[in-house]
């Protein structure tokens, strides 16, 4: 009910990282269990596969645009790269998403609203507290307007433990961003 995560027990609503933290964005969802397409996210993300990006965004828009509208948000926006790493990569997988889900989905994409200031470590390579640490003032708002936009989406591709998200949602929320909802392609499992 928080993160998004599939669980085992219907009877649940919370996995259990939920139950033990206290997220700081409204909600989240995601398409798919990371298992079940951990090669295909893997060539989007890594093996330059851009084109990847028209179907996930489709399916994405088509199964979980019904909760994406009902969030009544101003805008989606894409969890930035580094520009160190986005010029590497050659573009941002998340950022693809985006456009993607706001072309069928009708929603405005703010893609360069938030900048990502600080050139992390991959957060896939740390556990849960140097995650935390990793993303200290790793972003910042990149345009004076913020208060233009009470309600957003965040959109990545991979959700793990939720601290990217996290430390997101704290930036909007002190710039004034009411709620902060998030959709990622894929999640893994919520035990």
């Amino acid at each position: 009910m928080k993160c998004g995560k599939e669980l085992s027990d219907e009877n649940q609503e919370y996995c259990r990282d939920c139950l033990h933290k206290k997220h700081l964005y409204d909600r989240g969802i995601s398409l798919y269990r990371y298992t079940s397409v951990k090669k295909a996210v893997y060539r989007f993300k890594y093996a330059g596969r851009q084109e990847y990006a028209a179907f996930f965004g489709k399916e994405m828009a088509w199964h979980l645009g019904r909760q994406i509208l009902s969030w009544k948000v101003d805008a989606l926006v894409p969890v930035p790269l580094h520009p160190a790493r986005k010029r590497k990569r050659g573009y941002n997988q998340a950022e693809l998403l985006a456009l993607e889900i706001g072309k069928q989905l009708g929603l405005r994409v703010e893609n360069n609203w938030l900048i990502r200031t600080k050139n992390t470590v991959p957060q896939k390579l740390l556990n849960g507290q140097e995650r935390q640490n990793n993303l200290k003032k790793a972003f910042n708002i990149g345009r004076n307007d913020v208060k233009l936009y009470d309600r957003i989406i965040l959109v990545d591709d991979i959700y793990t433990t939720g601290t990217t998200l996290d430390e997101i949602a704290a930036l909007l929320k002190e710039h004034g961003v009411s709620k902060v909802y998030c959709v990622t392609l894929a999640c893994g499992s919520g035990v």
